[in-house]
C-alpha cells in the first residue's frame, strides 16, 4: 500500500504499564518512515472529538519508564454506537490520518474492528492490559509488571502472616481471567489459588488449612481473583468465617497493580509491538492485532481476541494444588 502519510495512536480502556513504551515506539517507528504522527487524547474518545497532540521525537523523550499514558486512557461506550463510529471516522478524514494504532484490551479491538468494517479505518491493535487475556500473543503489555507488583505485596504480607501465625486473603485484579492471580499465586507460595476459570470450594479450601495447621504450618496465604466464582476476598473471608470458623485477615491489592514503572519485559515487549504495529500499517495488514508468541511477532484479525478463548497453562493449574 502507499504509505499513511499521518497515522495516530491512542491507549484505551484501563492504563497498563509499558504503554508509554509502545506509544515511543510508534512515533519514532512512524516517524523514521517519514510519517506524521497524532496522539489521540483519552483513547476514542480524543478520535470522536477531534482531540490531538502532535507527537515527534521530543515528545516521547523520557517517557519509557513511565507508567500510565501521557496521551491518558478512557472507557468509551460511545465508540460502539454507530453515531460515535461516524464522527471519529470523519474527524480521522479531516486531519487526513492514513492509520491507526489502537492500545488496549479486547473492549479497545471491539471499537477498532468496527472502525475497520464500517468506515474502512486501517486499525491494527496492540494488546495492552495487564490481565494477559488477549488470545494471539504470549504476555499483554503490562501483564508482567503487574504480576511482578502483586507478587512483591504477597512476600511483604507473607512475612507478616508467619509473625503473627494468621491466614490471608489477598485479592488481587482479574475480573474474568486469572492469570495474575495464579502466577502471582505460585510465585508465592500461596496455599490456595482461587480463579475465575475454575470452581472455588469453599470446604476443601478449609480443610487444607486445618491440615497445615495440623501439621504445624500455622500461617496460610489465598491468593483470589476478583472474578472468582465464589466472590470476592471479603465475600470469601466472611464464609469462611461463618460456614468453617475460620478468621482470616484480607487485603485487596486494587489499583496498585496498574501502576508504578515497567519492567524490562513490558518495556521490550511495548516496544517490538509498537514497531510491528506500525510495520503492518506500511505493509497493508491493516486491519489486524499484532502480538508475540514464542519470540515471533505475529498477525490476526481482530476478532481472535473474543472470538478465541485464551487458556491458563495446564501445567501451573496442577502445580498451585499439587504443591501446597
Amino acid at each position: 500500500m502507499n504509505a499513511p502519510g499521518t497515522i495516530a495512536v491512542l491507549t484505551s480502556g484501563g492504563d497498563a504499564p509499558g504503554m508509554n513504551a509502545c506509544i515511543r515506539a510508534v512515533t519514532r517507528s512512524a516517524l523514521a518512515h517519514g510519517l506524521s504522527v497524532l496522539g489521540s487524547l483519552h483513547g476514542f474518545e480524543g478520535l470522536m472529538d477531534d482531540r490531538f497532540t502532535t507527537l515527534g521525537k521530543n515528545d516521547v523523550s523520557n517517557i519509557l519508564q513511565r507508567g500510565g499514558t501521557i496521551l491518558h486512557a478512557a472507557r468509551s461506550d460511545r465508540v460502539l454506537s454507530p453515531e460515535g463510529r461516524a464522527a471519529a471516522a470523519a474527524n480521522r478524514a479531516r486531519r487526513g490520518v492514513g492509520g491507526l494504532v489502537a492500545i488496549g484490551g479486547e473492549g479497545t479491538f471491539h471499537g477498532a474492528d468496527a472502525l475497520a468494517r464500517e468506515h474502512g479505518v486501517a486499525v491494527v491493535g496492540v494488546p495492552g492490559t495487564i490481565d494477559n487475556d488477549i488470545w494471539g500473543t504470549d504476555f499483554t503489555i503490562g501483564y508482567d509488571t503487574a504480576v511482578n507488583t502483586a507478587l512483591e505485596a504477597l512476600d511483604r504480607i507473607r512475612d507478616t502472616a508467619a509473625a503473627h501465625e494468621r491466614l490471608f486473603i489477598v485479592e488481587v485484579m482479574g475480573r474474568r481471567a486469572g492469570y495474575i492471580a495464579l502466577e502471582a499465586g505460585i510465585g508465592s507460595g500461596a496455599e490456595a489459588i482461587l480463579l475465575p476459570e475454575t470452581r472455588t470450594d469453599i470446604h476443601s479450601i478449609a480443610e487444607t488449612i486445618r491440615r497445615r495447621k495440623a501439621e504445624g504450618r500455622l500461617s496460610s496465604i489465598m491468593v483470589v481473583a476478583e472474578g472468582d466464582d465464589a466472590g470476592n476476598a471479603l465475600g470469601i473471608a466472611a464464609e469462611l468465617k461463618s460456614r468453617e470458623g475460620l478468621d482470616c485477615h484480607v487485603t485487596v491489592l486494587g489499583h496498585v497493580q496498574r501502576g508504578g514503572s515497567p519492567t524490562t519485559s513490558d518495556r521490550v515487549l511495548a516496544t517490538k509491538l509498537g514497531w510491528a504495529a506500525v510495520e503492518a500499517l506500511l505493509e497493508g495488514s491493516a486491519p489486524c492485532m499484532v502480538g508475540e508468541t514464542g519470540g515471533r511477532i505475529v498477525r490476526h484479525p481482530l476478532p481472535c481476541a473474543w472470538e478465541r478463548r485464551k487458556e491458563l497453562d495446564p501445567i501451573l493449574l496442577k502445580l498451585a494444588s499439587l504443591l501446597v
